[in-house]
């Protein structure tokens, strides 16, 4: 017999919108975290249930959205994509408990409850969380009164037991810390079993409950196992599922209608699932007064919260500047966690999880995310101390990637020389901190971003009482200028003698010199500095020319092939690599190159061809919310190119009105009137009525409050 994955949506309470009686569905009737559930070529989304910027998030554990097993659920995720915590299931089948997984007959998935029917019996179970706890409940279709619970650690080392006739406790150590939970149930234990040579790992328990229906509640915390148990009685008391559920609901309420739109339901469902995945980092990790710090290993007691899990060479481009409209206040206390992590540590975090600093990636773009911060006027953080770990990172790190620690001597070359030297393509490497294999030197990455970063720095010297220093990043600035070959209009190696590396395919560039894309990608990366670029690139027509080129530019090679080279390069058009966040900015050029026409008419290609509604809608690793900003700011219809210049530019939105309830009571709306599939292109911009003489307007317009009016037409206005 066939089986089938059935995707059913809640229905939820009708509204009435206007003045109109048009009833219409609930905002969270159009979130489907299973949209993207299954990756191109890279990791898919998970159907993850938790609350806005929540330590406590769950998702069933399997391959993708056409897995049709579960494996069970960990009781937390500790790090988006980067390990979690216990796995708990329900066993469901006859056969080996220790094998047995939940085959789907049916799952329904929202941001604030996932339920799956296991296939044999129909027998279910659904998750629905708080902050830092959680309830199960486990359903036996037949009301049998006998539920058998499977607990595993899922890292190296930990136990789990039961503790008296109706809880149980663990401990897992993950990556040099821990993670505790304490769980009770609405029924008493009779019997355990530890599984042979993994005692203590792995605990089968048989349950017995009133009825068919077992309810089990859990607190998670990375202090100990008596905070998880505080983290439960506080959060969840004698709650039970349904009004764990029903708050959970009224919180992403309030979340997802700060935002409301007008338009088809297939735009809905892309644009509110986005905006749900936004809201999956940081996490506040603090636990009612004290909090866990793996930058300095020690329990520190504070009523701030402290955020965690940011992967901030993704999220600086999008991901913060939409959390600095939609709640300025949240986003600076996630900037003093990384001002407070900095003093636990010496160092200005890169990838800041919960573990410590895990140093992925390039560049020092905390300092994009706070020079953005301070432009737009959010100074509720120490900018003293920011500079100053900022300012050490830049001058006193290792730029290599995915490294920490101090200096080496190819940061000093950089130091002395502005720019990362290239290795010729087969020259064995030879520094030994550089991964030799895979992630390599990355050289004009790291030339590219670390002149942006500090560029960013420049900015807040003068805030930060250094003003004589700004010169000095100014001047590294530019150091993009010594890895811009004019003769070739192209980013390109250069090596320790000063000559350009040969030979060299932009194309198949690899980790050599680039990060996860190529140089098509990396040589629209001088965001601070457009006009720079431009000239570099023989003025702006030849520079419109050249992006142009970029979305019409052929692999060279079949796709295979490209991708053995360039895993990450995904949702490809041309050489524009749609599936990663270094591409983000560069559709929105052309407003900068005197043809806005031509920004209109790729972001409406792009979102409907990459970002569709269903299980294929995600084009690359979706990265915690950082990608899906960018589909946020897309389908309102304006996008921040330089982080650091509070200055939006206007693309086409996807909606024929927009309304941004702005945390200072304000609302600033979008009007695309006559938008539709046909009419892509604006013929003309009012900001409250005044026409703009080009697509910007400024983040203190946005916080004014007001109308972006924009008339839409089938015909470039040229």
């Amino acid at each position: 017999m066939q089986r089938y994955i059935i995707i059913s949506v809640f229905v939820g309470l009708l509204f009435v919108r206007g003045n109109g009686q048009e009833n219409r569905k609930s905002i969270l009737d159009y979130v489907d975290p299973t949209i993207g559930g299954v990756g191109l070529i890279l990791e898919p989304t998970r159907p993850l249930v938790h609350l806005p910027n929540s330590m406590l998030r769950v998702h069933p554990s399997k391959k993708d959205e056409l897995d049709d097993r579960i494996a069970g659920f960990p009781l937390t995720v500790v790090s988006h994509r980067i390990g979690s915590a216990f796995s708990f299931s329900p066993v469901f089948a006859e056969g080996d408990p220790w094998q047995a997984a939940i085959d789907i007959h049916a799952q329904e998935a929202h941001p604030y409850c996932y339920e799956v029917v296991d296939a044999t019996n129909y027998d279910r179970v659904a998750v629905t969380p708080a902050a830092k706890s959680g309830v199960f409940r486990i359903t036996n279709a037949d009301q049998s009164t006998t539920h058998r619970l499977r607990f595993s650690v899922i890292n190296a080392t930990g136990f789990i037991k039961p503790e008296g006739e109706s809880a149980f406790a663990g401990e897992e150590d993950y990556n040099g810390m821990k993670v505790f939970f304490y769980a009770t149930v609405n029924g008493k234990i009779q019997g355990t079993d530890e599984q042979g040579a993994e005692q203590k790992k792995n605990l089968l328990a048989t349950v017995k409950s009133a009825n068919g229906v077992l309810e089990m509640q859990y607190g998670i915390s990375f202090i100990s196992i008596a905070q998880a148990k505080a983290n439960l009685e506080i959060e969840i008391a004698d709650k039970g599922f349904e009004a764990i559920r029903s708050e959970a609901i009224d919180v992403w309420r309030d979340a997802l209608s700060k935002i409301n739109v007008v338009g088809s339901d297939t735009h809905k469902r892309v644009f509110y699932t986005a905006l749900y995945r936004t809201y999956e980092r940081m996490v506040d990790i603090n636990e009612h007064g004290q909090y866990f710090s793996g930058f300095d290993q020690r329990v520190h007691t504070s009523d701030e919260p402290f955020f965690m899990d940011n992967w901030v060479w993704d999220s600086y481009i999008a991901h913060h500047p939409l959390n600095m409209i939609l709640d300025p206040e949240k986003d600076q206390a996630m900037i003093r966690s990384y001002i407070e992590m900095y003093k636990q540590s010496g160092w200005m975090p890169s990838f800041a999880v919960v573990f410590g600093d895990w140093p992925a990636m390039v560049g020092n773009h905390a300092s994009a995310w706070m020079a953005d911060a301070w432009a737009k006027g959010l100074r509720d953080f120490d900018v003293e101390t920011a500079y100053e770990g900022l300012r050490k990172n830049s001058l006193e790190a290792t730029l290599i990637p995915w490294r920490n620690g101090p200096p080496s001597e190819l940061d000093d070359f950089f130091n002395e020389h502005g720019y990362m030297p290239g290795l010729a393509p087969g020259e064995p490497e030879t520094v030994g901190r550089v991964d030799p294999n895979w992630e390599k030197r990355q050289a004009v990455s790291v030339t590219l971003e670390n002149s942006f970063s500090d560029w960013c720095i420049a900015q807040l010297a003068e805030p930060a009482g250094q003003s004589g220093e700004e010169p000095l990043f100014l001047k590294r600035a530019q150091f993009y200028r010594n890895v811009f070959r004019e003769d070739r209009g192209m980013v390109w190696p250069k090596n320790a003698a000063g000559e350009w590396v040969e030979p060299y395919d932009p194309s198949l560039s690899g980790r050599e010199y680039f990060t996860e894309v190529n140089a098509y990608t990396y040589n629209w990366h001088v965001k601070h500095d457009l006009d720079g670029l431009f000239g570099l690139m023989g003025g702006k027509q030849a520079a419109e020319a050249k992006l142009d080129q970029l979305f019409r530019q052929d692999l060279g090679l079949s796709k295979w092939k490209f991708w053995a080279i360039q895993p990450d390069a995904s949702g490809l058009v041309g050489q524009f690599v749609m599936g990663n966040e270094p591409s983000l900015h560069i559709p929105y050029l052309y407003n900068y190159l005197g043809s806005p026409w031509k920004t209109q008419k790729r972001i409406r290609m792009l979102i409907d061809t990459w970002f569709t509604d269903n299980v294929f809608g995600m084009p690359g690793d979706e990265d915690g919310g950082a990608m899906s900003a960018w589909v946020v700011f897309s389908m309102m219809g304006f996008f921040q190119v330089t982080p650091g210049v509070p200055t939006y530019t206007i693309g086409s939105p996807s909606f024929e009105e927009v309304a941004i309830q702005l945390p200072n009571g304000n609302e600033f709306k979008v009007i695309a009137r006559g938008n539709s599939t046909a009419n892509i292109y604006v013929q003309e911009a009012r900001l409250n009525g005044t026409p703009l003489d080009g697509l910007f307007f400024t983040h203190e317009q946005l916080l004014t409050g007001g109308v972006l009016e924009l008339q839409m037409g089938d015909k470039p206005n040229k």
